[in-house]
């Protein structure tokens, strides 16, 4: 029970990695405010968890939504001990495709959202000596070049993660990152399908893509994430994970 008397947020909750944190975080004995957009997937979370979850709907890019979201759970359990800043929005584009709209859109949600969400629970984090996780991706590495203004967005969240990290180690919050590669979700398993791949893709995927064998999985994100989010990683603080099958750094894929 490694989150044991833990309230944790967690934003973009309510279906595929997301989810399977919450259900995680409870299992570990914390107490979870899961937030998202679609009610009808946030209920029925919710419901399947018991008293120890709390739900709010909300536009995470609104005006003071922040604020309401940190209302939320200190009203649903008396405190906040750490936010796991998993929202996302994920949009495909190559430099002639992008436009400021867009741009804008992704660098909403990705990177300003993020940020004020630490800012309106900055309070009860160094009440509590809390942790904040935020859930980037290997593309803030460089990325794809269909994936340009996601992987900026994600570039954008690690370096503010380092920052904030450096500037409140001293009040006790710490601050950390990890990067997911390629995950076997229900959306990426559809994104596949959709592109017309055959049912079982997954499975047979070579060794070059996937070294051993088989994708991971939401539940081997939601296992690094309760890492970070309890005792156990403590002290660390600004450290900014890869979870991949492969280093992303250096990588010849061709020399196996």
């Amino acid at each position: 029970m490694r989150l044991k008397d833990k309230s944790i947020i967690l934003t973009g909750a309510t279906s595929g990695i997301g989810a399977t944190i919450a259900t995680t975080i409870v299992r570990e004995g914390g107490k979870v405010l899961v937030h998202g957009i679609n009610r009808e997937e946030g209920e029925e979370l919710v419901t399947s968890l018991g008293k120890s979850a709390a739900l709010c709907i909300e536009d995470i890019t609104g005006d003071g939504a922040p604020e309401r979201i940190v209302a939320s759970a200190v009203s649903a359990f008396g405190k906040v001990d750490g936010l796991v800043n998993n929202a996302a929005r994920f949009d495909r584009g190559t430099l002639a495709e992008i436009n400021s709209e867009s741009f804008d859109a992704m660098m909403a949600v990705n990177v300003k959202a993020a940020l004020f969400m630490i800012k309106a629970a900055y309070v009860e984090l160094k009440a509590h000596k809390g942790v904040v996780l935020n859930i980037g991706s290997i593309n803030a590495l460089a990325g794809e070049s269909s994936l340009l203004a996601y992987s900026i967005s994600k570039g954008g969240m690690q370096t503010m993660t380092r920052n904030l990290a450096n500037a409140h180690g001293i009040h006790g919050i710490r601050f950390n990152q990890i990067n997911p590669g390629w995950i076997l979700t229900e959306n990426e398993n559809l994104r596949q399908l959709n592109k017309g791949l055959e049912p079982g893709w997954n499975d047979r995927l070579s060794k070059i893509e996937i070294p051993f064998g088989h994708m991971s999985t939401p539940q081997n994100i939601a296992e690094a994430a309760i890492y970070w989010l309890s005792s156990d990683s403590y002290p660390f603080t600004g450290s900014v994970v890869e979870l991949e099958q492969f280093s992303m750094v250096g990588r010849n894929a061709e020399k196996l």
